[in-house]
């Protein structure tokens, strides 16, 4: 569809969301924004669409395109102020617009992770970013070490995102399982790396089955054409993430503090949610983003 139109799916879905969420004002002191909330956000997802992942480029594009439709726009700085304090919101309304869609309450769901290195790795003795938050870590996928963060998240087996973390890098994926799977039931899928039997057992505590493909000095119990369907559903997760790196650059960690980094981490969550909800919305296959809008 073309941006305009764009604009005002967004718009909308972001205000009535907002709505729902917020009925008490947010800021109870303090000179108000001339730019409202849901500006703010839908700013942030249509940029987000259009490869603006920046706050500076973002910024940019509405005012040299879209002031017309933003005329509140103010400066850069109150702009990237007023964005980074709405990460609670932000959210909020990605876990409202995934319970809506009842991702939640599906019985399967898959998990997986991705590198967000914060700088190349012969450069991290003269980076100060995030220094004692950051640590090392690998990636299998694309074999080689890193510096920085790992993001993690559970879909369900449509792609809607239902769970997320990140955390640095040398910290176990398997720690940081639990937290995102609060409120879930049924079939969890993840690949070797989190297997661990006493995560297992708590994971059924939780009404939680976690499969796994097993290594290849363990014996595996299960038929082979059940264990190679759980792969090829693992897949979809893959495919998230692969849009949430190549569309959104959520492995591009360009910020300083975590206040940001968690800011842009969470839009670019909301940015894919959104995108689900509306091809669900206009009859659209859910991950296929290039319906949406013309860049």
């Amino acid at each position: 569809m073309p941006v305009e139109d764009f604009i005002i799916y967004v718009y909308c879905c972001v205000e009535e969301t907002y709505r729902e969420l917020v009925k008490e004002p947010l800021r109870r002191r303090g000179f108000q924004p001339k730019l409202t909330d849901s500006e703010v956000i839908t700013m942030e997802i249509v940029g987000e669409f259009m490869g603006k992942d920046q706050d500076k480029s973002l910024w940019r594009y509405f005012r040299n395109h879209w002031h017309a439709w933003f005329p509140n726009l103010g400066s850069r700085s109150s702009f990237v102020k007023q964005s980074a304090n709405l990460w609670a919101l932000k959210e909020l309304i990605q876990n409202h617009l995934a319970r809506q869609m009842g991702a939640l309450n599906d019985p399967v769901h898959l998990v997986d992770g991705f590198p967000m290195p914060v700088c190349k790795i012969t450069r991290v003795a003269q980076s100060r970013c995030f220094n004692g938050e950051a640590g090392y870590g690998y990636c299998a996928s694309k074999d080689e070490k890193y510096y920085g963060f790992e993001g993690h998240v559970v879909v369900n087996d449509e792609g809607i995102i239902c769970g997320y973390t990140f955390a640095a890098a040398t910290i176990d994926e398997r720690d940081v399982l639990q937290d995102m799977t609060e409120g879930l039931k049924g079939l969890l899928i993840g690949d070797k790396g989190f297997i661990r039997p006493l995560l297992k057992e708590e994971l059924v505590r939780q009404q939680i089955d976690l499969q796994t493909p097993l290594r290849k000095n363990m014996t595996d119990p299960r038929p082979k054409p059940v264990v190679k369907r759980l792969m090829t559903v693992r897949r979809l997760v893959e495919t998230v993430i692969s849009q949430l790196a190549e569309r959104f650059h959520v492995e591009r960690v360009h910020a300083r503090d975590l206040w940001h980094l968690t800011n842009r981490f969470i839009r670019k969550l909301l940015a894919h949610t959104i995108g689900v909800f509306l091809n669900k919305l206009l009859g659209n296959p859910p991950l296929h983003f290039d319906a949406l809008v013309e860049a």
